[in-house]
């Protein structure tokens, strides 16, 4: 499927012709200086403004800055960050389409580039969704940190053209750019942590391609990506909305909403995270029936993501204490001492005390986050056919 490039322009990243017009947006934006002191309240803003206009690549402003500002939240928020399966990657840089479950709005794809970079493998473009760019800075700032832009709540007389662009694009990007993508599993965060690949973003890579779909989406080179976090600070948030939309089904996220969570995503304690790099599927796309029906096909697809990022999650004493007690067993007493599960009984009930509603139902909330910590092990114990 052809689609002009022309038709990117929306969506893509900013291009070096563009960097320096940017950065003079952004320090003049008092948004944007507003946002960056509460990261780094000591910054001298006149420095760090030269020191932007220095930036005359993407790559300057990636390598630099935008690697500064991630280590920077990662030193402050999480006790460890660590990744395995380098030795997976394709040995010549091949282009890759990574995709992750989802646990944070801005970190999971922040957090993977710089491990990517670190390794000298290279950061990838990332899929963001319109409808975090809340502010005209926030769009100026992740387009010009190789960010392309997915548009969500588009009239549905729109969302099949809006899906081959962006499908085309992300073609054009592996195989003609040859830079790497991530994207996440599905649209939006997992709230329940009940991490599932959605069949709708495999047809949407799929559009762009002139072949089979085995053959269109092995053009890709899908590289899942197993994300774990010890503590997702944003829990109570989520939690919160659980009931929000159990006592009304017409309940709508604000922008307000979106903000905080990003706010809170990013500034608090993660505990520690850990990425692991699995494996691309293409072996395993290989050996299907191209000939399958389609729906049950891209479910197959989507199947083999999962129990790829299901065998490779971390664990933490949280997750096997969430277990127990969501099921009132013992059966994983052993990965955990009296002082890991006084610490996640304290940590949840601080967590629940967060939450302010005026029907605060505590004993519901309380089950929506030991749900969190719980169904990713679920999950993995059924990829283990335990």
């Amino acid at each position: 499927m052809e689609v002009p490039i022309n038709d990117f322009d929306d969506i893509r990243p900013l291009n070096n012709d563009e960097v320096e017009d940017a950065i003079e947006s952004l320090i003049a934006n008092e948004d944007f200086e507003r946002a960056f002191r509460y990261i780094k309240p000591d910054v001298d803003w006149k420095e760090f403004s030269e020191t932007m206009r220095s930036f005359k690549t993407k790559e300057d402003f990636k390598a630099k800055l935008a690697y500064e500002a991630v280590m920077m939240v990662a030193n402050k928020t999480t006790f460890s960050l660590t990744v395995s399966g380098r030795s997976r990657l394709p040995k010549d840089k091949k282009p890759c389409t990574f995709i992750s479950n989802h646990r944070d709005i801005v970190l999971d794809a922040s957090f993977l580039n710089i491990m990517l970079y670190d390794v000298g493998y290279g950061m990838t473009q990332v899929a963001i969704g319109n409808n975090l760019l809340i502010r005209p800075w926030i769009e100026t700032l992740v387009r010009l940190n190789n960010s392309f832009i997915v548009k969500r709540n588009v009239p549905v007389r729109q969302m099949l053209e809006v899906s081959k662009v962006l499908s085309a694009y992300i073609r054009h990007t592996i195989t003609e750019t040859k830079e790497s993508i991530w994207i996440a599993q599905r649209e939006g965060r997992a709230k329940d942590s009940d991490d599932r690949t959605q069949g709708s973003i495999l047809k949407m890579l799929n559009m762009s391609g002139d072949k089979d779909i085995l053959s269109n989406l092995m053009e890709l080179n899908i590289f899942p990506v197993a994300i774990s976090y010890e503590f997702d600070p944003c829990d109570f948030l989520k939690a919160k909305e659980f009931q929000q939309k159990r006592d009304d089904p017409n309940f709508v996220k604000s922008q307000r909403d979106d903000l905080l969570s990003m706010e809170t995503g990013i500034l608090n304690n993660k505990g520690r995270v850990h990425f692991t790099l699995t494996s691309p599927i293409n072996d395993k796309l290989a050996k299907l029936d191209p000939n399958m029906e389609k729906n049950e096909l891209i479910a197959t697809i989507a199947s083999i993501i999962d129990k790829e990022i299901y065998m490779h999650y971390r664990f933490y004493p949280c997750n096997y204490v969430a277990y127990d007690m969501l099921t009132g067993t013992r059966r994983f007493s052993e990965h955990y001492g009296l002082k890991d599960k006084k610490q996640f009984e304290d940590y949840l009930q601080g967590q629940l005390d967060k939450i302010v509603l005026p029907n605060k139902d505590e004993a519901f909330l309380r089950t929506k986050i030991l749900e969190m910590y719980t169904n990713p092990l679920k999950n993995h114990l059924l990829a283990e056919g335990k």
